[in-house]
Order: C-alpha cells, then sequence, then structure tokens
C-alpha cells in the first residue's frame, strides 16, 4: 500500500500515527493541502487520506492508480462518492469515536446557558456583583434541567450518548423524526414528527449528517414552533439551522438562547450573522467538541483497522 495523508494537521500534533504508518508500510504526510496542490500529491498513490480536503471526479480521471479513500472524520461531504464508484475507488470514514467527548460538550453548552454561566461571570467581572446590594446577582433567569423535555433530532451514536446523560440530569428524552423517518418508539423514546415535537421541548439537540433533506431543518417557521425560554444546541452540522433565522429570533426573544459548536462556513472568514455582537444567550465554540486527544486517537486506530481491511 502507497498511502498519502493530505492534511494531518488536521489531528493535531499530540496523536500517535503509528498505527495507520504500520497498516500502510509509510505514510507520507502533508500538514495542509490547497485545492490546486491536491492533484500533484496524490498521483502515484494507492491510497489517500483526508480530513477536510476535497476530492472530486477531476482527480479520480487524472489518478487511475487511486483505489481508497479513507476520511479521517464522520463526514463524506467532501468526497465525490458517486464518481468515486464510478472509478471503483473504495471510500471509508470514521465513526463510533466520538461519542464521549461529543456528549459531554453538548451538556456544557446545555448547562452554561441553562445557568446562563457566561452572563454572571461578565457581571462579575464587570464589577456588577460589587455593587450589588445584596449578596448576590439574580438578573438572567436560571432554568432547571431536572424535569424538562429534551427533543433530539439524529439518535445515532452520538445522539444516544447525549441522551444517556440527560437523563442522568432528571430530563425527559423525546426524539424527532428527521425527514423520511418513520415515528414510533426506539429505545423506550418516542420518535413524533419534528414539528410536532417542537412545541414541545425546553432544550433541542441536532445530531444528524447535514443532506439535501436536513439542510436549513431548522429555520424561520420552526424556531416560531418553539418555546421562548427553549435552547437550541447544535454540535453537528452549521447547515441544519438556518443562521440568520437563528439570529433574528434570538434578538426577538421567541427562543431562550442557542449554544453551536458548527457553522456553515468553517472557519467563518466571511462573517456569519451568529457571530454579531448583540444576540443574546448565544455561545459559539470553534468547532472543538470532537476534539478530546482521545478522541483524535480513536480516529487513527479506527482509520487503521478500516486500511488493513483493504485488499489489493
Amino acid at each position: 500500500m502507497k498511502a498519502v495523508f493530505l492534511d494531518a494537521k488536521t489531528l493535531g500534533n499530540d496523536v500517535d500515527l503509528s498505527p495507520i504508518e504500520s497498516v500502510t508500510g509509510g505514510l507520507e504526510k502533508f500538514e495542509r493541502t490547497a485545492p490546486e496542490q491536491v492533484l500533484e500529491r496524490i498521483r502515484g498513490f494507492d491510497t489517500v487520506l483526508v480530513n477536510k480536503v476535497v476530492l472530486s471526479r477531476e482527480h479520480f480521471e487524472a489518478c487511475p492508480e487511486l483505489k481508497a479513500i479513507a476520511v479521517v472524520a464522520t463526514g463524506l461531504n467532501n468526497i465525490d462518492q458517486a464518481a468515486a464508484k464510478d472509478h471503483g475507488i473504495k471510500v471509508m470514514n470514521v465513526t463510533n469515536y466520538g461519542r464521549s467527548t461529543v456528549a459531554q460538550h453538548t451538556m456544557a453548552l446545555m448547562l452554561a446557558l441553562a445557568t446562563r454561566l457566561l452572563d454572571y461571570s461578565r457581571d462579575v467581572q464587570a464589577g456588577r456583583w460589587g455593587r450589588s446590594d445584596m449578596f448576590c446577582l439574580m438578573d438572567h433567569p436560571i432554568m432547571e434541567l431536572e424535569g424538562r423535555t429534551l427533543g433530539i433530532v439524529g439518535y445515532g451514536d452520538l445522539g444516544q450518548g447525549v441522551a444517556e446523560r440527560a437523563a442522568a440530569f432528571g430530563m425527559k428524552i423525546v426524539l424527532g423524526a428527521r425527514p423520511g423517518q418513520e415515528a414510533g418508539i426506539v429505545d423506550d423514546y418516542p420518535r413524533i414528527p419534528l414539528e410536532e415535537l417542537l412545541p414541545q421541548v425546553d432544550v433541542l439537540s441536532l445530531h444528524c449528517l447535514l443532506t439535501d433533506e436536513t439542510r436549513d431543518l431548522i429555520g424561520a417557521h420552526e424556531l416560531k414552533l418553539m418555546k421562548r425560554d427553549s435552547l437550541l444546541i447544535n454540535t453537528s452540522r452549521g447547515g441544519l439551522v438556518n443562521e440568520q433565522a437563528l439570529a433574528d429570533a434570538l434578538r426577538a426573544g421567541e427562543i431562550g438562547g442557542a449554544g453551536f459548536d458548527v457553522l456553515t462556513e468553517e472557519p467563518p472568514r466571511n462573517g456569519n450573522p451568529l457571530l454579531a455582537d448583540d444576540i443574546p444567550n448565544l455561545i459559539i465554540t470553534p468547532h472543538s467538541a470532537w476534539a478530546s486527544r482521545e478522541a483524535r486517537q480513536r480516529i487513527v486506530e479506527i482509520t487503521a483497522c478500516n486500511l488493513k481491511s483493504l485488499e489489493f
């Protein structure tokens, strides 16, 4: 096997790539690869590893020796899968590596919003506690999660991890049916149509992939269906939510808060409606929910197993 990793830096400098190097018999590595460098760097290799580098039909047509693509992540939207199939190229990805860290991050966003953690921290830093006429501040409403309803859209490995942790907080779990999914009972949780779910939830957490069917899954109409004090958490994909509609809804007080680890453009070099500084009770983190060292090392190990299964 002759393999090249086009954007190795996306896994960080603190992971051990030796499991992959052992399977491939050596690995050519580049920290980053710009779009115009892709073709020259994959020529002559039968296996290409990528995280976010885009591979398209033109690359496959120019490199008939290419036999496998290992995506060191879950999302496959950067690979032209139809073209890969046409050229007999096997495409592999990594699943079930980030349950603990993504669920942890999701709960952190939920808890921070529910307790208005950042607002109270800013109040202290601004000296408002020191000027208070009593022993505490109570300017921001605090939501107790116990007894509240959590709606989860996308009940795969990550959604299941969030459900487990939320249940430990005493939350009631209800699942939302994505477009094309049937309602029913899953793991003793009811799964109901999204429009039926939204008015019920105190917190909505998204854990589904971005597809044509799920793009703008939550827009202005859906936000108006939610409770005025409800919270929206998205640690999945930015395109699931119409960001301008969410910014407008938060400013208008149509929902109580939002916590996002993802945006439609990453990094947001061209700005984003959610990066405005006048939006209340909004927390944005830089797509870091997946990035514990433990999770990144699991990606390496699962990728090595995927590569080991290849036969050519």
